[in-house]
């Protein structure tokens, strides 16, 4: 059989619309031969469920093989551009992009005049939006054009528009600190996630106290106040104070009288209830999480703004992560594993289009979910899936405490034969990634103990003796992090007790609701 490829002509197809696919093939139809190929190799790789380059070749006999690359380049741009001036009408910033370029031809053919009105319309327009370097590139295009249409009130005129490129080149500045200390941050998190010691936490304090100077933050912009809140979401989820996390994701939402019309700040506003979902689900806000996750499904039917791929990913992603958080909260795990019975093809569906790290959290959470109602061995499945992955480098928090829960699903499954070598296995990891402390430790330890001759009593002291340790654990500011994967005190006390997990948790969550 031939090896299939993947192929970014292919998987760009694939992400079109049927609609956008038609407006493909009306905009092509019958202009010239050379068109007919592009549009029968367009109808060849839509058939197909999988790239398969030979075979392509094999069935269009009118492909010459040595030409082919240069076929699907070709047909690759006009797919583009196509794409482009569908989304045109939709898009705000393709829009103008457009206009500018209009006016850059009119400017070459000395027509200044029908330039300077072009401009003008432009400048309208990019008044509703907030793309700074769009309207740093009109603001440049009108000193250009200046000169050549000097008349009354022309030097009141120039000082305007002087004042406009100043103040926005000032918000360019601020706004290009704050997303580079963004990107410095996200790298660092998808890396490590939360902070292991305080090596860690020193270095992401450092990092932005250093780079944040003393801003009247009464003058930022929307988008800058938003930029602003990302980052302190950023530094506060990375020390693990969930309650200013949940703070500032609150002024995030708060910014936002209704869901936005525009694709960015639609997907602004999906982030920043992520966010506070996040944080309502770490403080054990019930109520709340309940409230904010009803408006985020509701978005889902959100017709104003036109939910492309990424968005409608997003949506997906969100909804239901946090739908499985709401089931983690109150322990109801089989409602939970219900749910992922119902949506597993169309979840495998998405998983191809997700990130890494969220792919990764995702069989994280799927994983405990399986855990938490005994279904061990579908959690060993989603579990292999992290532990098999290549990307070892992405979250490799995550890497580490699945491989202590992948030990943990072996003893209940009773695979004492198997433990030992997951536990060496597990040290090693752990040693390389730097990232072997005392939760792991005593974890590893318990289980090292354990033998065929262990006594249901001693068994039952091991158990204790090991949730006393990991209860002192749950207080340190670094040590605490353990427990935001997985809640293996509940676990215990369920095991000492005698008890389902869900259970357990349940009746914590119930009397923290009374409280």
């Amino acid at each position: 059989m031939p090896k299939e490829r993947s192929d970014h002509l292919f998987t760009l197809i694939r992400s079109m619309r049927k609609n956008e696919k038609r407006y493909f093939k009306v905009r092509n139809k019958g202009q010239n031969q050379e068109d007919a190929k592009y549009l029968m190799l367009f109808d060849a790789l839509d058939k197909m469920e999988a790239f398969d380059e030979d075979l392509i070749i094999r069935q269009n006999e009118w492909i010459n093989p040595r030409q082919f690359s240069n076929l699907k380049a070709h047909l690759y741009k006009k797919i583009l551009q196509s794409l482009k001036e569908y989304t045109a009408s939709s898009n705000e910033d393709i829009n103008i992009r457009e206009q500018i370029d209009y006016i850059q031809i009119l400017f070459d053919r000395s027509l200044y005049q029908q330039s300077m009105q072009l401009l003008q319309k432009a400048k309208k327009v990019i008044k509703k939006s907030d793309n700074l370097e769009l309207q740093l590139e009109v603001l440049k295009w009108e000193k250009n054009l200046l000169p050549y249409s000097i008349g009354k009130g022309n030097q009141k005129r120039v000082s305007q528009v002087v004042a406009e490129s100043n103040d926005i080149n000032e918000k360019i500045t601020r706004v290009n600190l704050l997303t580079n200390l963004s990107v410095e941050l996200s790298a660092i998190y998808l890396k490590t996630g939360y902070i292991r010691n305080k090596e860690d936490h020193d270095r992401i304090s450092s990092i932005f106290s250093s780079q944040i100077p003393e801003w009247n933050q009464s003058k930022f912009s929307f988008r800058e106040r938003l930029l602003w809140y990302d980052i302190q979401l950023s530094y506060y989820s990375f020390i693990q104070d969930f309650h200013e996390v949940f703070e500032y994701a609150k002024k995030w939402v708060n910014l936002f009288d209704y869901p936005p019309t525009s694709a960015y700040y639609f997907e602004m506003y999906l982030k920043g209830l992520n966010h506070l979902l996040n944080a309502q689900a770490r403080l054990q806000k019930h109520e709340e999480f309940q409230e904010t996750h009803r408006k985020l499904r509701d978005l889902a039917s959100h017709r104003l703004v036109k939910l492309n791929e990424n968005l409608q990913i997003r949506l997906f992603k969100y909804s239901y992560a946090h739908q499985f958080n709401g089931y983690f909260m109150v322990g109801d795990f089989q409602r939970g594993v219900n749910l992922l019975q119902r949506i597993e093809k169309r979840l495998e569906g998405y998983i191809g289009m997700l990130d890494k790290h969220s792919e990764l959290v995702l069989f994280y959470k799927i994983a405990c979910l399986y855990f938490g109602n005994a279904n061990y061995r579908k959690a060993l499945k989603w579990l292999n899936r992290i532990i098999n992955s290549e990307d070892e480098d992405i979250r490799q928090d995550v890497h580490s405490f699945a491989r202590i829960v992948n030990l943990i699903t072996h003893y209940e499954l009773g695979n004492r034969d198997v433990i030992d070598y997951y536990i060496r296995s597990t040290y090693r990891f752990l040693l390389k990634k730097h990232d072997l402390h005392s939760f792991q430790e005593y974890i590893l330890a318990f289980l090292k103990s354990l033998s065929r001759e262990t006594t249901q009593k001693e068994l039952i002291q091991g158990f204790v003796e090991l949730r006393n340790q990991l209860m002192n654990l749950a207080q340190s500011k670094y040590d605490k992090r353990a427990f935001v994967y997985f809640d293996i005190i509940s676990w215990l006390e369920s095991k000492i007790e005698n008890r389902p997990v869900g259970e357990i948790i349940r009746e914590k969550a119930m009397g923290q609701q009374v409280d």
